[in-house]
């Protein structure tokens, strides 16, 4: 019974990747997001830890729109990015402040709870209660 659940829970966290890839950010976008904090998740869609990582970052996004960036690039399809940024590990993820300074860098799998401590930490309002699992 736990094999199915946990085949279960891969096939949607598969299926909501899927349909985030379009809502990933264009190399063309501005990153960090000018006067916004902006926790950027650079990975890749065929990365086991960013794929575990991809529900989370899409429910972050989410949650807060309109108090912070959330943006996941894909370094595999974009390598100047991987460049641009530094990475040698993915995923890795990297928080800016408003005035686009990185504040913090985590390489590995970073979970839920712990992305919204650190935006905590830089100032963002947490997203209403029950929401941060």
């Amino acid at each position: 019974m736990k094999t199915i659940v946990r085949c279960a829970l891969l096939l949607i966290a598969l299926v909501v990747l899927h349909a985030s890839i379009g809502t990933a950010a264009s190399p063309s976008a501005p990153v960090p997001v000018p006067d916004t904090v902006t926790m950027v998740d650079l990975g890749a869609t065929a990365c086991i830890p960013c794929k575990m990582m991809a529900p989370i970052i899409e429910e972050l996004a989410a949650e807060y729109r309109g108090k912070a960036a959330i943006i996941f690039i894909d370094v595999w399809k974009n390598p100047d990015e991987a460049k641009k940024f530094k990475v040698s590990m993915i995923p890795t993820q990297i928080f800016f402040d408003r005035a686009g300074n990185e504040i913090y860098r985590h390489s590995g799998f970073m979970d839920k709870k712990t992305i919204i401590a650190q935006l905590a930490q830089m100032g963002v309002a947490q997203p209403d209660a029950g929401s941060g699992k």
